[in-house]
């Protein structure tokens, strides 16, 4: 059974940093590309950031982009999102979720984590 674990969100100030953690069982992690997404209070589900299966390739979204880093140790099963330079609007609910695929441009899922509040306030 595939499960899904994301970890490390809380409150942060403005101008702060945060690393996400996502820990993966029940599949081939290294087989598999994955994504961040996140849900902000009342809005919809936005798209973060992807990498490729072996790590090589990543995506991000124009929002994150130069603040977000997106990462993964095939070894650990784990995915990470290191954050930095967070403001208000980053205030929302992160998850991991599984592609399809090993291509990080395949922005279809079968499987996400329940998430992790980050809250970026002073």
């Amino acid at each position: 059974e595939v499960h899904l674990v994301e970890s490390g969100g809380g409150l942060v100030q403005p101008g702060g940093s945060l690393r996400l953690s996502c820990a993966a069982t029940g599949f081939t992690f290294s087989s598999y590309a994955m994504s961040w997404l996140r849900q902000a209070p009342g809005k919809g589900l936005e798209w973060v950031s992807a990498i490729n299966s072996s790590g090589g390739n990543t995506s991000y979204a124009d929002s994150v982009k130069g603040r977000f880093t997106i990462s993964r140790d095939n070894a650990k099963n784990t995915l990470y999102l290191q954050m930095n330079s967070l403001k208000p609007e980053d205030t929302a609910v992160y998850s991991c979720a599984k592609s399809l695929d090993s291509s990080w441009s395949t922005k279809e899922y079968d499987y996400w984590g329940k998430g992790t509040l980050v809250t970026v306030s002073s």
